[in-house]
């Protein structure tokens, strides 16, 4: 596994080991001591424990996002694509952080079986690029419906360039995600 920094240096790409031959192909798609060597290798700390594992599957244009967990119930998450396709982002929302408010986005792909940790601290998004996309995450906290919360996914001060697949000429949003608060008025995490 290999682990590329991204433009906020605590978000971080991994790109796993692959083994293929003619009957296929094999990978690790989690390694605690790799993963935790690897985070530490670039200065950043492991994770707490994952506790919950979630899948979801999305239609291409499903925007879903940008959502958070306040503490006790903060969460990170390593997240991937296993069928279809999904640009996914990350935005900083640690009040104080050199960083704050800053985006970084990566597509994720049944093709390149890239996977992002997002550490807590930061809100998550995605838009599925293909129907039938299928991603999954790993979380370092269980959800709790009185921390979720979520971040207009179109504020113009984060400014989150999305792709849409073709044919789409605008995400499908829900009508929470729709309606949730820009980045000034939404309930952070202080550094």
């Amino acid at each position: 596994m290999k682990l590329v920094a991204t433009a906020i240096a605590d978000v971080v790409v991994v790109e796993p080991t692959v083994f293929a031959d003619e009957r296929g192909w094999f990978m690790e798609s989690y390694h605690q001591p790799r993963f935790d060597a690897a985070l530490r290798e670039l200065g950043l700390p492991p994770p707490r424990p994952f506790v919950q594992d979630n899948h979801s599957c999305s239609k291409a244009g499903v925007l879903r996002g940008l959502h958070h967990q306040l503490p006790p119930h903060a969460q990170g998450k390593l997240v991937r694509v296993v069928r279809g396709a999904a640009f996914d982002v990350a935005v900083d929302i640690r009040r104080g952080s050199p960083t704050f408010g800053r985006w970084v986005g990566v597509e994720l792909s049944e093709a390149n079986r890239r996977q992002l940790w997002i550490p807590e601290g930061f809100a998550h998004g995605f838009v599925a690029l293909a129907d039938d996309t299928h991603f999954l995450y790993k979380t370092t906290g269980v959800y709790a419906k009185d921390c979720e919360r979520a971040i207009r996914w179109d504020d113009p001060v984060i400014g989150i360039d999305w792709p849409l697949p073709p044919g789409v000429a605008h995400p499908i949003v829900a009508p929470k995600d729709a309606a949730a608060p820009r980045l000034a008025d939404a309930e952070c995490f202080e550094r």
